[in-house]
């Protein structure tokens, strides 16, 4: 399966948020096509980032590994990284590896959006 993404910038009560949506599969084959994107968005300023993962069917090492990378670079610039998911399936890698701790998962790219840092 491929890897689908697209962008779109809101404003919400959170401030001005760029959110990603990805579609498909992330993994050792499609990772590097989610990095790129989330690398040349905070190249072009962009340092608020939600990814909606609510259409993700498949979320492997390598593509946790983009998503802390992604952090880290936001993070250099006093940015955010949200992640959406609702998902039993994904939630429960983020459990395990116990990244819940470190990215605010919510419920809808609204709530995400709307979440003040």
């Amino acid at each position: 399966m491929d890897l689908s993404l697209s962008t779109r910038n809101v404003t919400g009560a959170g401030g001005d948020r760029t959110v990603v949506e990805v579609g498909g599969e992330i993994d050792v084959y499609t990772a590097p096509k989610l990095r790129e994107q989330l690398v040349e968005l905070v190249n072009d300023g962009s340092y608020h980032l939600v990814v909606d993962m609510e259409s993700v069917d498949f979320l492997d090492s390598t593509g946790l590994g983009v998503l802390v990378g992604g952090l880290k670079r936001v993070r250099a610039h006093e940015g955010s990284l949200r992640l959406v998911c609702n998902q039993e399936r994904i939630l429960k890698i983020f459990r395990i590896t116990g990244l819940t701790k470190v990215f605010p998962i919510h419920t809808s790219v609204d709530e995400a959006v709307n979440a003040v840092d």
